[in-house]
């Protein structure tokens, strides 16, 4: 059996892009390894302490049969043109440059005997700082350990019609398509597909474990609960494939990355 180790931006991060992934590697009996580079929290002294999201990802994990969460001890960079100050007793992830994160998860992935590391496709999903950074860490522990990398993404030309839609309806400005042209990965640049589909319910039960996230106000947040409403039956033909680039060339099937 395979190790493999997910490295990731935030909590939620590893259910929204490659739960299925993940429960389905467990199922098939591989140790999986879900690391997360922040705690997720933005403000600092006036929010909940830190663990509220990491506690919340080691529930998520359990619901994909994932056991083993690491964090690289990294503050939350933010998505808004400000960057805030670091909170206190941790970094926030873009100022701590690549190399000492990428080392903390070389030695991870040197500890667990990693055969396959996932990380952020180059467009950081939808150019969130750090998405972007992730996927450089990510790239640099390949670097320093020789260890396979895979980076999670969606086509873009899928995501560009789902917003279309969605500006269609009023739930965004024209706006924000507009930014998306650039996110994500041009599907002929896809190199794997992976059928996710038998692992729907076990994705949508490690979203809802993210309450707080789930909890918020704004478009985003009604989406992820529309979506933990939906039959997994009916919602897997949408989520049922899950999507890889692999930066040196596919080394597996296109439809399974192990």
């Amino acid at each position: 059996m395979a190790s493999v180790v997910a490295l990731n931006a935030h909590p939620d991060d590893e259910t929204l892009l490659a739960g299925g992934t993940l429960a389905r590697f467990a199922t098939e009996g591989h140790r999986v390894v879900i690391v997360v580079a922040t705690d997720g929290m933005m403000r600092g002294d006036d929010e909940p302490e830190p663990r509220l999201r990491l506690d919340e990802l080691s529930a998520a994990a359990a619901e994909l049969g994932v056991h083993e969460v690491r964090w690289l001890g990294y503050a939350d960079s933010g998505h808004g043109g400000e960057l805030y100050p670091d909170p206190p007793g941790r970094v926030r992830l873009v100022r701590a440059g690549i190399e000492e994160p990428a080392e903390r998860l070389a030695a991870i992935l040197h500890e667990v005997s990693a055969d396959l590391l996932l990380g952020s496709d180059e467009a950081g999903g939808y150019r969130h700082r750090d998405h972007l950074a992730v996927h450089d860490i990510a790239r640099r522990a390949a670097e320093l350990t020789g260890v396979r990398l895979a980076e999670a993404t969606a086509p873009r030309e899928a995501i560009l019609r789902i917003l279309a839609i969605a500006v269609h309806l009023r739930f965004l400005r024209p706006g924000h398509l507009e930014q998306a042209r650039t996110w994500f990965t041009p599907a002929a640049e896809i190199t794997h597909r992976v059928d996710v589909r038998r692992h729907v319910a076990a994705k949508q039960r490690a979203l809802a474990a993210h309450r707080s996230e789930i909890a918020k106000a704004g478009t985003v947040a009604r989406i992820l609960r529309l979506v933990l409403r939906v039959p997994a039956w009916l919602l897997a033909p949408l989520v049922g494939t899950e999507y890889y680039l692999e930066p040196a060339g596919a080394t597996s099937p296109a439809d399974r990355l192990l």
